[in-house]
């Protein structure tokens, strides 16, 4: 698991227990979440953007204000943001989506995008250019990490690896770390999450058929599936 460490365990959380007793489950965050420390300027601001719930984590630390209406990417975000204590909307599963959901709404501007330092276009400026008035701040950094020592063994061995990969950004980083000579499947949340994959050697990479937890649980219970009945096939030889 490459995500930070609490995302990790919520992700292996939903897999079925049936499913997690044939599994041994490697924590090797790729990415660690730091917050830049910056004041939250809510100065104007009507309502809030999430992309993350790194963000909302983060947030919830500094803004008081609960009444602000939330506007999230993805169910997991939305619902991170309702035990924050928020009434959050989910705008749709992509950044794309949720741009589109809000030039249908127009809610009330301007809003206010809390995000990372580092982000896959500008989710700000296009709102603002199509006439929704939107800023945008950074508060927190995403780290890149190297793997863990018992993920390199892992990757270095001969046993299959399963690795589910989040974000570009972290598929990235898996690849330019070298993924060793273990026979690798991956699970990509997305096209553009698997497109840095395409550097490396895998036995299988499946992408999940919508941008979310649940459908990467079942991408990932599939390859699981596939595995392990593969070694059976090798045991019975």
């Amino acid at each position: 698991m490459t995500r930070p460490r609490a995302a990790s365990h919520r992700f292996v959380a939903q897999l079925s227990p049936e499913l997690q007793e044939t599994l041994e489950v490697i924590y090797s965050p790729l990415l660690d979440i730091q917050p830049t420390g910056a004041a939250i300027d809510l100065t104007g601001v009507r309502g809030l953007i999430f992309t993350s719930s790194n963000g909302v984590n983060i947030a919830a630390r500094q803004v008081e204000d609960r009444e602000l209406p939330v506007f999230c990417v993805g169910a997991a975000t939305t619902e991170m943001a309702h035990r924050a204590g928020w009434q959050a909307t989910n705008a749709g599963e992509t950044s794309e989506a949720l741009i589109g959901t809000l030039l249908q709404r127009r809610p009330e501007s301007p809003l206010l995008h809390l995000r990372g330092e580092h982000v896959r276009g500008n989710i700000a400026q296009t709102l603002t250019q199509l006439g929704l008035s939107v800023r945008d701040q950074a508060i927190y950094d995403q780290r890149l990490l190297e793997f863990s020592p018992e993920a390199r063994a892992a990757l270095d061995g001969v046993g299959p690896v399963i690795a589910p990969l989040f974000s570009p950004r972290t598929a990235r980083q898996f690849a330019d770390l070298g993924a060793g000579n273990a026979p690798i499947w991956f699970a990509a949340l997305s096209d553009a999450v698997a497109k840095p994959l395409e550097t490396i050697s895998f036995q299988d990479l499946r992408i999940a058929k919508r941008p979310e937890s649940d459908a990467m649980c079942k991408t990932v219970e599939k390859l699981v599936k596939q595995v392990n009945r593969l070694e059976g096939q090798r045991d019975a030889l």
